[in-house]
């Protein structure tokens, strides 16, 4: 299960957050700009994106490693990204939860929301969050199963003023979501055991358990182009999340731009 392979690279990471645990911890004192005000509060049509620094993935091999984090930041924020996805996962996608104090630095005149998007299922790696810039983490239902496994971690995560954006594939997983208290809900259109992308499914789970009062629902994986944008707002969606499409040939803002019908 490709799952069951994702957490276990995450050991010796875990197993390092371990044994410093309790020394020297020092969460960020800073303002964190909240993540669902800005999606809820944005003016750009014809949806929010939250665009994603993405150097590599499992399914597409290396995108683009040849930009910083700090130049992709700067090249959405002039294209009108609403919050930024930062991927820290350091054996799959090449990341580095360095990274979120790179992109904070880069936008230090115009900050925006940060999203850490790992795979997240250990108290220690709320922990390492906290002493990061992030406005908000990725915790996936499939890799916390449990209703008060995830409650507790999303939970922890908001006493350091951390929202938790919560990821489903389908409708069990987001029976979970709703009985943990979540309210930032993204759906994922990509099947994480193996790689496929099934769009017409995340946009009829949406019309068939319609977002509740209170709910912010993302839109995931397999965003081409702005009639993607305006499927999922018809289908009540608050916002997309896109990355590949928007790093895939080196130029992020003009990706970004064209991906909000600006081209």
């Amino acid at each position: 299960m490709q799952l069951e392979r994702f957490r276990k690279a995450k050991e010796g990471e875990i197993a390092a957050l371990r044994a410093r645990s309790g020394k020297d911890f020092s969460p960020f004192r800073g303002d964190r700009l909240s993540f669902t005000d800005a999606l809820r509060d944005s003016l750009f049509p014809p949806l929010p994106v939250i665009a994603e620094y993405k150097r590599a993935s499992p399914s597409a091999g290396d995108i683009c490693g040849s930009l910083s984090v700090a130049e992709v930041a700067r090249a959405y924020v002039r294209a009108h990204a609403t919050c930024l996805s930062i991927l820290t996962e350091e054996n799959f996608f090449k990341g580095h939860l360095s990274f979120l104090h790179e992109a904070r630095q880069a936008l230090s005149e115009s900050p925006l929301p940060l999203l850490r998007k790992d795979f997240i299922f250990d108290p220690l790696q709320i922990e390492a969050t906290a002493e990061t810039e992030a406005s908000a983490l990725l915790l996936i239902v499939r890799l916390t199963p449990s209703v008060s496994e995830l409650r507790s971690l999303r939970e922890q995560a908001l006493r350091y003023g951390i929202e938790a954006v919560v990821e489903v594939f389908d409708a069990s997983d987001l029976a979970l979501a709703r009985e943990s208290g979540a309210t930032l809900i993204q759906v994922n259109a990509r099947d994480l055991e193996h790689f496929t992308v099934d769009t017409m499914a995340t946009l009829e789970l949406a019309h068939a358990h319609h977002p509740e009062k209170g709910e912010t629902w993302i839109a995931a994986s397999g965003i081409r182009e702005t009639a993607d944008l305006i499927r999922a707002r018809d289908a009540g969606f608050s916002a997309v999340l896109c990355g590949t499409q928007l790093m895939q040939g080196g130029e992020p803002e003009k990706s970004l731009r064209l991906l909000r019908g600006e081209g």
